[in-house]
């Protein structure tokens, strides 16, 4: 059989030499992507014609979406927001069916989804990703939620004429398809990090978190309820006729090019099935420490962390206070390939290049401890253990940091000094913590002003007081708000950053761990040589324009 390299060699999108250099560098780096991987990061082939190449090797027809003419009846039969969803295109019909147009070989699963849409079978051809983008947007240049009402209807009378016993039928109905990838693209587009589907008594709520806050968009009337949770539950494989007992399980899309998972969750409730959809999408978070916003300082100490041969990093805060985004950047600066990096995930949350990634699984008794002691035969450098949820756990990090390693994980704490009062808590002795802990990040996450409808003004005397700050400290500075526009959904704030809160242990504060010292006497200390506390970090965002006063007094609180 012909191999992947022998293709490329034979269509001419790269040449024999080339894939001999390849061949030897992928040997030599120990590279964990193939060769044809290489062949791209050498600049040898473009990622275009590897994708096109990975289809016609698996058997896929070649299309120019760049000459090829569609058919407007054709679009008709697929509508905007689906093929952009599934970045596919219908080509041409023939009496064997639809022919679409993907541009990923590996998105032949949806296929069938598309089946149900138009009612017939689906084939498929390829693509290059680059001209399916430039046709989606010739195509459908307008694409948006906008017709909402229209689907909800088309929904609406299609569930009306199935027997609602036949949930199968329901999750099928071309319509309820149409529905659902609408109310997807609209989640993805607006970077929602959660969709909630909940039915309520007389009424079917659908919400978005965007920024950490959750509002709510159009929603389909309740009769609609199961008929699109059920859909939910047949893409991610969960069993549609169990509505008794809650069910995790997943959904993989690919929009824009872009890979976006979707972990699913149903929990039944009085009315129905609830089901909240976590999205996954490695696109819309920077995974890089200049950009979590880290002040020069507090960058500057992070990375003296990093390079410290062992011990225990501790990064603290609530859930959705980006621990996960912050300890991803920071493995993402000490990848390389001198390191050894593993992480134990609970759920892994993106796929990171040349990590070794190990994911939970409590149901067969993958836990966090039985998975750390055998990862400590593997011969890491750097371990990541996304929570520190027991005292086995955490033994076993300590044990790890004391044989020569560096230890990343997080622990919910409401500050940095709390988290030594939580480590004994959980169990481990004072002398082990001094020994092993070398600091604790606390962090939290602020929405930041939009800077389509920032306006500014000068606070009066009780803002500044609620916030601990002297009018003679800004220095003629105003503050800001958002006024709130189309570009933030009229909220008035777009996107987030984090605010931190960094204490390095030195030889003063552990030895007052050794004494017992409480965790106000802790965190006087720290403050005392040099600890920027979350309000004080809140404070010099506001100062600088980037968040509002709201969003720091509802995330932080006053020092005592």
């Amino acid at each position: 059989m012909t191999s992947l390299t022998d293709r490329l060699i034979e269509r001419g999108v790269c040449s024999a030499d080339d894939v001999a250099r390849a061949e030897k560098e992928h040997a030599r780096a120990g590279a964990t992507g193939t060769v044809a991987d290489v062949l791209v990061a050498m600049g040898a082939l473009e990622a275009d014609a590897l994708a096109v190449a990975h289809g016609v090797h698996a058997g896929l027809e070649e299309i120019d979406l760049d000459t090829h003419e569609i058919p407007r009846a054709l679009l008709e039969r697929l509508d905007g927001p689906t093929c952009t969803l599934y970045r596919v295109l219908p080509v041409r019909a023939d009496g064997k069916g639809l022919v679409v147009a993907l541009a990923d070989h590996l998105n032949v699963s949806v296929l069938q989804d598309l089946s149900f849409v138009v009612g017939g079978p689906v084939s498929a051809m390829i693509a290059k990703p680059a001209a399916m983008e430039r046709a989606l947007q010739r195509c459908f240049p307008d694409v948006a939620p906008g017709r909402m009402a229209d689907v909800v209807s088309e929904a609406a009378g299609s569930v009306g004429q199935i027997d609602l016993e036949d949930r199968e039928a329901m999750a099928s109905a071309a319509p309820v398809v149409k529905l659902l990838n609408y109310v997807l693209l609209q989640a993805i587009r607006d970077k929602a990090s959660d969709i909630h589907l909940e039915p309520f008594e007389g009424e079917f709520k659908v919400r978005y978190r965007v920024d950490g806050v959750l509002f709510e968009v159009e929603a389909p009337p309740p009769t609609l309820a199961q008929a699109l949770i059920s859909r939910v539950k047949v893409m991610s494989n969960l069993d549609i006729a169990e509505t008794r007992i809650p069910q995790d399980g997943r959904i993989e899309l690919s929009l824009g090019g872009r890979p976006i998972d979707l972990r699913v969750s149903t929990i039944p409730t009085v009315h129905g099935e609830s089901c909240v959809l976590r999205v996954l999408d490695r696109s819309v978070v920077d995974l890089d420490l200049d950009r979590i916003g880290l002040r020069p300082d507090d960058k500057a100490l992070l990375l003296g962390l990093l390079s410290r041969p062992h011990g225990i990093v501790l990064v603290t805060g609530p859930t959705g206070s980006g621990k996960t985004t912050s300890l991803y950047s920071a493995l993402n600066h000490l990848n390389d390939i001198e390191r050894k990096i593993i992480t134990v995930e609970d759920p892994v949350e993106y796929d990171l290049d040349g990590i070794v990634q190990v994911q939970v699984n409590e149901d067969i008794d993958v836990t966090y401890a039985r998975v750390l002691r055998t990862i400590l035969r593997q011969d890491p450098d750097v371990l990541l253990v996304g929570e520190i949820r027991d005292k086995e756990t955490a033994q076993i990090a300590v044990e790890a940091a004391l044989t020569g390693h560096l230890i990343l994980s997080t622990l919910h704490t409401n500050d940095a000094p709390s988290t030594i009062t939580r480590l004994i808590d959980i169990g481990i002795p004072p002398y082990l913590i001094v020994s092993t802990l070398e600091a604790v990040v606390a962090q939290r996450l602020v929405r930041t002003i939009c800077s389509g409808c920032r306006t500014e003004y000068d606070p009066d005397d009780a803002t500044l007081r609620e916030l601990g700050i002297l009018r003679e400290d800004l220095g003629g500075r105003p503050f800001a708000y958002g006024k709130g526009c189309e570009a933030c959904n009229f909220s008035g704030h777009r996107g987030r950053r984090a605010l931190f809160e960094m204490m390095i242990l030195d030889e003063t504060l552990r030895q007052m761990v050794l004494d017992g010292a409480s965790t106000q006497e802790l965190r006087v200390q720290a403050i005392a040589e040099g600890m920027r506390t979350l309000r004080q970090s809140g404070q010099l965002a506001v100062l600088e324009g980037v968040t509002t006063v709201e969003e720091v007094l509802r995330e932080t609180l006053v020092e005592s």
